[in-house]
């Protein structure tokens, strides 16, 4: 959960900033069980899988790294739109693992990289960090009109 504070967001200097439009981003670690052939295994019920499950997770290996639960979340029809001169507040969370969010096309022009809206943003980040456990916040306004990927830049998990 994050707190947007009472009375806005405010720069470095204390100078009111505004938003168009709130984006929340879970990134989500799934571990998934596999059975002796690699294929993913199927339970009748989570208190079935849990022994499974929790042995996958002693490994710190996730299966699958996605964004809001599942694959496909933020893609195709269910991608994030926003016009030309729009500003964005993204708000990302990841609940076991460091992160490192990225717009690729675009940049942080205000970072809020611990989620603590009483500490000055950062400014014009093109990659921020958000540490396991927390939430992190850019905002950022489009320029240009096209596609914007916005992707945990940890590559070598891709």
């Amino acid at each position: 959960i994050m707190v947007l504070p009472r009375d806005g967001l405010k720069d470095r200097n204390g100078k009111p900033l505004q938003y168009d439009k709130v984006f929340y981003i879970g990134e989500n670690d799934l571990y998934v069980p596999r059975d002796e052939n690699g294929k993913y295994k199927a339970y009748q019920s989570p208190g079935e899988s849990y022994a499974d499950t929790t042995e996958v997770m002693r490994r710190l290996i996730p299966t699958h790294v996605v964004f809001n639960g599942k694959v496909g979340s933020l893609t195709g029809k269910n991608a994030l739109t926003s016009k030309v001169g729009e500003t964005v507040l993204l708000v990302h969370s990841q609940a076991n693992r460091d992160t490192r969010p990225h717009l690729i096309g675009g940049h942080g022009d205000y970072v809020w990289e611990t989620g603590k809206f009483n500490n000055p943003p950062e400014k014009d980040l093109e990659t921020w960090f958000v540490r396991g456990g927390s939430a992190g916040a850019a905002l950022y306004t489009f320029r240009e009109p096209g596609i914007y990927a916005y992707v945990n830049h940890n590559l070598i998990e891709a």
